[in-house]
Parts: structure tokens; sequence; C-alpha cells
């Protein structure tokens, strides 16, 4: 018996949990300016998504998908990608996407159940939440084959979560992209949950970059508590693939310290040291004290910042408060060019009630 195929999974962090650097940090992370940066926009992710929960709670807000313990990964993803690449998201990866221009207000009315919240006015190449599970995948493959036969130097990126992983699409997306050498990067946010499936009830695999390998693709594994790891192979991944080099897999490691969504309890399947033990790990803490070794972050600037994204927050709340509520008639007047009869009947209904009918 010979061995025909041999592969292997290689880890990457640049910035260790005490926020020390642990490798040789690329160029980018030599610029001070691009470190508070990214570090900006982890805090305005955090508080927006404070913020986007206390809405929920107090009933201005539908079922909301906390990203709590995500930013890094997110952040990382958007600021590594160009303004003509595009993204195909799933349902919480706000870092990226503000990164990439959508408004804040604009994920408001998203989660506020008005799908005026999917036409990004800064972020036109972007692809809508996709809370289908996985199926964004397949999305990131196509625009990246159009990019391909047009001969554009663009690139596709879809992110999915862990679960995302024991999808068919997941597998279809990676292997029509490697079969063609497409332009895309996926990234799997590996929290270790599934909603409340924890990933060893989910794969054999020792890790989810060896997924990869089927495909005849790159895979790696990056800390995704550390914004420079992810930035750094995914810009990496990414000028491979503008290259014509074909996709790439990165499984980014962090962890989902919120529930699933304001609609899950957590406490009700993960232990609360597990919780804790995360916690002591997180990204914003990570970054802040490596900025304050390097003396470019002090307590005053933090309550700056801190203040300023208050600021900023709140008045998306309000653009989103202020917004006037679309007809309901908007459900059919998007779908066809010419309704079908059964749903004129529905339409003449809705408008009725929309406008305080009675029977």
């Amino acid at each position: 018996m010979e061995t025909i195929a041999d592969f292997e999974i290689q880890y990457s962090q640049f910035l260790d949990p005490d926020g020390r650097p642990s490798d040789t940090l690329p160029d980018f992370a030599q610029d001070s300016e691009q470190l508070i940066e990214m570090y900006r926009q982890m805090t305005l992710v955090r508080i927006f998504d404070g913020k986007a929960i206390n809405l929920q709670r107090t009933g201005k807000l539908g079922t909301y998908a906390s990203s709590l313990g995500h930013e890094a990964s997110h952040v990382g993803i958007g600021a590594a990608m160009r303004p003509e690449d595009c993204l195909a998201p799933s349902y919480r990866e706000y870092g990226a996407m503000l990164w990439r221009g959508v408004k804040m207000s604009e994920i408001l009315l998203y989660w506020g159940g008005d799908e005026r919240g999917s036409r990004f006015e800064h972020a036109p190449h972007d692809f809508p939440f996709c809370v289908p599970i996985a199926t964004q995948c397949l999305h990131a493959a196509g625009a990246a084959m159009a990019y391909q036969l047009r001969g554009e130097p663009r690139c596709a990126v879809s992110i999915n979560g862990d679960g995302g992983t024991s999808e068919g699409a997941f597998y279809e997306a990676l292997n029509v992209a490697g079969a063609k050498k497409l332009p895309v990067v996926f990234v799997v946010i590996n929290n270790k949950w599934a909603i409340s499936v924890p990933l060893e009830l989910q794969t054999a695999s020792r890790t989810l970059a060896q997924k990869a390998v089927a495909a005849g693709i790159p895979g790696l594994q990056v800390d995704g508590n550390d914004v420079i790891a992810v930035r750094h192979w995914m810009e990496r991944a990414l000028e491979r693939a503008r290259r014509g080099e074909g996709p790439a897999l990165i499984e980014a490691i962090t962890y989902r310290l919120s529930d699933h969504t304001t609609a899950d309890d957590a406490s009700r399947y993960r232990k609360k040291e597990e919780v804790e033990a995360a916690r002591a790990i997180e990204p914003l803490l990570r970054l802040r004290r490596y900025l304050v070794e390097q003396g470019l972050w002090d307590d005053a600037r933090e309550e700056a910042l801190r203040a300023e994204c208050v600021e900023r927050v709140d008045a998306a709340v309000e653009s989103y408060i202020n917004t006037p509520r679309a007809p309901v008639t908007d459900m059919f007047d998007y779908l066809f060019e010419k309704l079908p009869d059964h749903l004129v009947a529905q339409r003449e209904m809705a408008q009725h009630y929309d406008r305080g009918g009675r029977h």
C-alpha cells in the first residue's frame, strides 16, 4: 500500500490572548493608524450590538442575531476586501458589513422586518442578509464565476458558521469553486455552536479547514479573536484568488458570547464556566491590551471612543425609528412583473386591512 495524497492544516495567530505578539506582525500591523481604525470599528460593532438587543427587548426590533465575540473575525474580513469585491454574509457579520459601508440604520431596518434594509446604499456589490444556512456560499461562487468570465480582477467572499459546513450547499460551492478555480474565499466562523448543537456533534473532522481538502483547495485555521491574523490571511487569500490561482477556505476560531439570537436561551445548553473562559480571551480586550502596551491607547481615548460610538449608534437608531413604515403591498409589488390572479386578491385584502379595514 502506498500513500497517494496527504495534507496538513496550519494554524496562525499574531497576538496571544494577553495581547502579546506571538509572531512577527505583518506590515499593515506596523501602521498604528490601521490598528486603531480596526479597534474603533470593533468597538462600534460591540456598542451597536448591545443597543440592538435593547431595542429588541423593548419591542422596537424583531428577532436579532448578536455578533458578540465575533468582532475581530468580521472586521478582519471587511478590512481585507476591496470596495469592488462582493460579500455574501449570513446574518450576523455586522463588522464586515459596516466596514464595507452598510449603514447601522439599514441593519436595524432589516431586523425590524423592513426589507428596505437589504438595499445597501453604500455597498452596492454585496448580497443582503442570508438566513438559509450556507446558501450564501453558492451565491459567492456564482458571483466569482461572473467575475472570472468577465475577466474582472474582483473577488467574492462568503461567511458562514460551523453549522453551515454540514450543509450540502457548502460542499457544492467549494467543489465548483475548486474545479473552476474561481476567485472566491470561503470563511467559516467557528464559534463552537450551531444554535444548541456543539461542534463535536456536527462533525468528526479535527478542523473545519480540512473540509477544503476534498475540493482541492487550500484550507487554513486562524485565531478568530486576533483581528491581525484574520486580516492578514484574508488578504493573502484574496491576492491569490485575484491572480487567478483559485479559492481558499479560512476557518476562524472564536466563540459566540451571546445567545444564538434573541429568541434563544444559551444557558439551557452551555455551561457558565465555558462562556466565562471564552470571555476572558475575547477580541476587543486582546487588541486593546496590545495598543496600550505600545503606548497607542489609554483610558481617555477609550472613553472618548465609546462616547463617539454611542452618539453614532443613537443617531442610527433615530433614523431607523423615524423611517416611515413601508406599505404592506410592498411584499407583493416586488415579486413578479405581473402578479398572478390569486396574489392580486391577496394584495387587495392586505391593502384593505393595512388601511384599517374591517370585515
